[in-house]
């Protein structure tokens, strides 16, 4: 399970899906609706929040607004609950673990993406709207390879 810190508008055509369907199996974890999964790490910060599914549900909706911007047809019946809310920080170091790690899997998955980002450097990155950006080094529930 990835759910990105980065802004949605980075991500290539399987990884926008990926993070669509993943969010949603989140948002099932978070609503108590699955057998796995339950302890995973990148739910750490959603459930810290004062309501998850709220958390969740923002979250999914901006992965909604990008995919529908792309013209894909994301079913937006499947977010529980669409409420604004407070962001949820994230570090620097995170951002920046996160856009080596998607340049990564773009190298291997979709090199034209790769080189269409070229220009641009972790320290302009744009976040998620969810999260706003802290100073800081990678998230503790990051799986750091």
């Amino acid at each position: 399970m990835r759910l990105w810190s980065i802004h949605p508008r980075y991500l290539d055509a399987k990884g926008l899906v990926a993070c669509w369907r993943e969010s949603l199996l989140a948002q099932k974890v978070l609503l108590g609706e699955t057998r796995g999964y339950k302890q995973h790490p990148q739910l750490a910060r959603f459930r810290e929040q004062d309501d998850p599914i709220q958390a969740i549900g923002i979250y999914l909706e901006y992965v909604y607004i990008e995919a529908k911007s792309r013209g894909y047809n994301f079913d937006h019946s499947k977010i529980v609950k669409i409420e604004p809310g407070d962001q949820i920080p994230v570090t620097s170091g995170q951002l920046e673990y996160e856009w080596a790690h998607l340049r990564a899997k773009l190298r291997q998955r979709d090199p034209n993406r790769l080189k269409q980002l070229k220009s641009l450097v972790a320290k302009d990155i744009i976040p998620h709207p969810m999260f706003q950006v802290v100073h800081g080094p990678v998230e503790e529930w990051e799986m750091v390879n």
